[in-house]
């Protein structure tokens, strides 16, 4: 599995949820079918959208900020 995968089971861990029930709550919020098999499949093959992941973020309770590496830029807010 790719690190997008391993960090996500990470996650998912930390709060005491396991993928199937990722994949329901998923499901729920999209209101829509969404299996196990399908997340896994994703993960897997690393064809997970931005969206799905700002999705889990949000189920899981983390929200996903970009941080500019170079320092070219401060947040001063």
């Amino acid at each position: 599995m790719g690190k997008i995968a391993n960090e996500i089971k990470n996650l998912t861990g930390d709060r005491d949820m396991t993928l199937k029930e990722l994949a329901q709550k998923i499901g729920e919020v999209q209101n829509k079918q969404y299996s196990l098999a399908s997340l896994s499949q994703k993960l897997r093959k690393e064809t997970i959208s931005y969206k799905e992941v700002k999705l889990i973020a949000q189920i899981l309770g983390y929200k996903i900020s970009f941080i500019d590496i170079q320092g070219r830029y401060s947040n001063t807010k």
